[in-house]
Formats: structure tokens, sequence, C-alpha cells
């Protein structure tokens, strides 16, 4: 349906009015319609309309993941994916493709071009004419290699006003940031020394928003993604956009207002289009980005990685369970993203006041015997804390707090039984999708902790690998197949549908979903240790009038009131016939 074009106009305006009050927010508004190509034809979305079902998953990707001589990386990945996951997925992240110098791809040099080493943009086209495609909006900073930043050295050009100049003497000691590096780096311009604010390295300087231009700016870019196919846009750490000293510039009402402001300009060009929030800290703060269902469409349920681990690696499902039950169900029109792996490590900032520290540090200690690594954050104190743990998550799960033992293939596998059946849509990283193992030579090649979680796979040996039965890479793309299939057909497993939390003792971690009409209920029930759970099938209360099978091994129940006896990590997910 058409917008009123007034009523759009009032509404952007409304936004602008909240983050630039001093500034001519008509000129700015219908400048941004423009931009968007919203002043002529626009469209009304449907409030709290669901953009997902059963059906959805994604796949997250480095674009240069998998390689073949013979193509460009994105080419080789998208045949990968037509060929080996046809019917598995449906959507596709691919982490930023785009001219970078550091940070595998998050210190982008250009914003408006593929990166020539994996692609084109007739690549992504192919990829998001099959695909549902999430990009990566990294919208807080840029490259210190970028022309913008060259400009602004020599202080004239297109750019030479786009970053955040701040003085070392105001109040800097507030600022949260996950990096232990230096805030502020020394450059020299013809208007003297100034210091740029870069939140993550000294590679990647933070853009001034409080600049209209900066905007505007990536209003152009935004509007370029969506005519290449772009439908959800992933805004890369975006907690940190609005900056203030003497404030921690993190999550500051401005943030806040300009994702409300993409939204709205996303959603009217595109009524499809989604913005899902990458904002990895505690729990509470991450839940505001989904506003009054008004920002976020989908926020990345980052509590979820280091609490499932924290739980299979101990046994014991009692702060898994705990954080469950205070997770309030999204609202139709917003949903959580799932993941328990992903190209950066297993964040600890979501878990602070959920696990303790010696909780943590036995975490810590346990995936260094691993093979893992730790990447540390500075404190204002001067101290440094623990941000994330860097390992494969295939490894992190070979074995328990005793160490390690046969159980690790099952328990991976039972990590994503869980997170396949748990309310919000999932991501699966790629690298899960087959088990990859820590990469170390990786790590040392680049100097970076997050590499050893980045493997590049050669096209035909990873199919190799895929089609050997003794391999097992081979064994947990079959798994996860077929895990995948039995989903996707399930209309308790909506992203929206209700969700309850069991109460079956430290060793069974269950959870109760029903679908949307209430006409299907799956028990989710899973013995997150390596010693074998009795499960008195009378203590779930299933109806009697119903008859319940297990969706994936197909065992009914015939009696409702016998003891079934749940083997290391095995999960049953019980269904009703409906």
């Amino acid at each position: 349906m058409k917008h009123s074009q007034e009523e759009l106009h009032f509404q952007v305006k409304s936004h602008l009015e909240l983050v630039y009050p001093h500034e001519d927010t008509d000129l700015i508004t219908s400048e941004l319609l423009t931009l968007m190509r919203l002043n002529e034809i626009s469209f009304t979305p449907t409030p709290h309309k669901n953009h997902w079902d059963a059906s959805d998953l994604m796949v997250i990707a480095y674009g240069d993941a998998i390689h073949h001589p013979e193509e460009t990386p994105l080419a080789t990945l998208y045949r990968f994916l037509h060929d080996q996951c046809q019917g598995m997925i449906n959507g596709i992240h691919i982490l930023p493709f785009f001219p970078y110098s550091s940070d595998d791809g998050f210190a982008v040099s250009n914003f408006y071009q593929v990166r020539p080493s994996a692609g084109s943009w007739e690549d992504i086209e192919n990829i998001s004419s099959e695909f549902r495609l999430m990009a990566d909006l990294v919208i807080n900073h840029c490259s210190s290699e970028s022309q913008w930043f060259e400009n602004f050295q020599k202080g004239e050009g297109e750019g030479s006003d786009y970053f955040f100049v701040e003085s070392p003497d105001k109040d800097l000691s507030q600022v949260i940031r996950p990096r232990t590096s230096p805030l502020l780096k020394e450059v020299e311009t013809p208007h003297g020394i100034q210091h740029v604010w870069c939140t993550f390295s000294h590679d990647q300087i933070d853009l001034d928003f409080r600049n209209p231009k900066v905007l505007k700016e990536f209003i152009k870019i935004i509007r370029l993604y969506l005519d290449k196919g772009v439908n959800i846009f992933r805004l890369d750490a975006v907690a940190f956009l609005w900056k203030e000293a003497g404030t921690s510039s993190l999550n500051l009402p401005q943030t806040h207002e300009i994702v409300r402001l993409l939204r709205t300009l996303i959603e009217h060009a595109q009524p499809e289009a989604m913005i899902i929030t990458e904002t990895n800290i505690p729990s509470r703060e991450n839940l505001s980005y989904f506003g009054n269902a008004n920002e976020a469409h989908c926020v990345y349920n980052f509590s979820l990685p280091p609490l499932l681990l924290h739980t299979l690696l101990t046994g014991d499902c009692f702060y898994l369970k705990q954080w469950m039950m205070s997770m309030p169900p999204a609202q139709d029109g917003t949903a959580y993203f799932n993941f328990i792996a992903s190209h950066d490590g297993i964040g600890l900032r979501p878990v602070e006041g959920i696990l303790s520290d010696e909780e943590v540090s036995t975490m810590i200690e346990t995936m260094q015997a691993f093979g893992g690594q730790v990447s540390w954050r500075a404190l204002d104190n001067g101290q440094n804390k623990p941000y994330e743990i860097n390992i494969s998550l295939f490894d992190a799960l070979q074995g328990t707090t005793q160490g390690a033992d046969e159980w690790g293939e099952e328990r991976f596998l039972c990590a994503h039984r869980i997170m396949l059946a748990l309310e919000g849509i999932p991501g699966i990283y790629i690298q899960s999708l087959f088990g990859s193992r820590n990469d170390h030579e990786r790590v040392k090649m680049t100097g970076h902790f997050r590499s050893i979680n980045r493997h590049h796979w050669q096209y035909d040996d990873l199919v190799d690998s895929l089609e050997t039965p003794d391999n097992h890479h081979h064994r947990i793309f079959e798994a996860m197949k077929k895990l995948i299939s039995i989903r996707t057909y399930q209309p308790a497993f909506h992203p929206n549908a209700t969700q309850f939390t069991l109460h079956l003792g430290g060793q069974i971690f269950g959870f109760w979903r029903q679908s949307i009409d209430r006409r299907q209920s799956i028990f989710c029930l899973n013995n997150i240790s390596s010693e074998p759970a009795e499960l008195l099938l009378s203590n779930l209360n299933l109806i009697g009038t119903d008859e319940w099978y297990d969706l994936l091994s197909g065992l009914r129940c015939e009696d409702l009131h016998e003891t079934l006896t749940l083997q290391p990590y095995q999960s049953l997910w019980l269904s009703n016939v409906y």
C-alpha cells in the first residue's frame, strides 16, 4: 500500500529532531527521502508483521570461506549453497565482502565496492536471487586506509569531516569499549594534531554521526545494498554509534533514535526488509534494541553461546534455565536471532551478572586446555577483563571441565538440537555446519586470535570430506541436514511460537514449544551430561488423548507413565500427532 508522503516526511523529521535539534531537519528529511527514492513512492509497512516462519534458517559465512581456482570465492560459496544445502537453508549472512584493511573485513575502506578478491556485485545478486541475503552495515567506523580518512588527513574533500575528534583532556574514563588499545589516535592534519576516536583499533576510525552528512552517506549506502538484493541489514557494533565525553558512549538515546530512523526508511522502501542489531553487551541492554517493536526486527541472543557452553561443560543446566526463564517472549514483528558460534569468539560480557567470575575462569581454563585463546577488554580502572573466548565450537565441546572424552560429536550435536528448537530464528556458522577444528596456522598467519575459527576451505577438499563416511565432517554435516529437515516442517518451531521452560533437574534441559495455532506441541528434552539420565514421562503432563512420538528417532510413547532413559547428550523432540 502506498504511503502518504506528508505522513512519512513527518515521521522521518520526528526522528531527526531528536538527534539533530539544531539542524534544519525539514531539509535533511527531504534529502534522505530523495536518497532512498521515497520522495515519489513508498509503502506502508504492516505493524507487528512476522517476516519469518519455522522454515527460516541462516548460514553465516565469509564470502571467501570456500575457494576454487576457476571462480571467485563468492561464486564458489553460491555453488556450495546451491549444490550442498538445497532445501536446507533459505538465508545467508555474508560477512563484510567489501575492500578492507584489517579485522577480516570490519575495517571497510570502500562501502560501495565488492572486494575484487572475493567477487563482484553480480555474484552478490546471484546469491540474493536464490537466498535471503543478510549483509553488514559497518556503521560505527571505517578503515584508516579509506579515501575518506585520507581526505581527513589532507583536510579537504569528501569525508574530511566524517570522523569523530575528541580532546584527550576531556573526561573519557567512563567510556566502555571491547579493546585494550588507547581510545584516541593522534593524527597530523593541516589544522594541527587531532585525536580521532577508535572504539576498536587504530585502523578502525569512528565516524561522527553528529554531522548529518555522515548519516546521508550511509543512507546512500543502504539504498545501494537494497538495489543489489540485500534484504537484512546487520548493524555492526551499532551500540557504540553516538559518543559523548563524560558518558559510557554506549547505548546512548541518539543511537536508539538513529536505529528507529533507519528502520523507518528501510521498511518504507522495502516492506519485507529487516534490521538486526549486533550488540554484544549484557542481556538487558541487548533487549532494549527491540524498542517498542520499532527498532530492530531481530536482536542477537548473545547470552546463549556462553551459557550453553557452560551447561555442556559442567553437565548442569541451572544457569541456562534461570536465564531462559528471564527472557521475555518477543512481540510479533520481532524475534531473537539464535546462534552458538560465529566468526567472532564466544562473548563473555553477556553472562555478566549471570555467571560468577570463578565459573567464567573455569570455563576459560577448560577452553585453553582444548586449544582456545582469550581476548581482553580494558576497564576504566586500568585493569583488563576477559571479553571473549576464541575457539572453534567443535573443539570447545570435545570434553567437559573434567577434560576431553569420547562424547565430543554427540555433545556438539546436542548443542545444535537445543539451539534449533529454541524460540527465535536460528543461525548456523558455516564452520559449524561440518565441524571445523581450531585453525592454529591461520592464527599464526594473521596474528589474530579470532582467526582460529575462520578456516579457509578448498572446495574440492571440502566436498571430499563431506562425502567420506568415516570423516567427522561427513557425520556432522549429514546429522545437521537431518536435524534441519525435521525442524523446518514443525509449526511449533515458528520463531514466535510459545516457549515454556520445564523443571526436570540439572541434568535434563527441557522446554515446551506450542505452535501459534495451538495445534502442535513439542517437548524438547536434552540430557546435557555425560551420564545417562532418567525421565519420568508423567512429569511432562502430556495430554493423554493425544498420540506422542519423538520427531528425531520416530519412537512412539505408548505408556505416558513409563520412565525413559536418555543416553549422554541424547535429545527428544516429543510431538503430538495433530
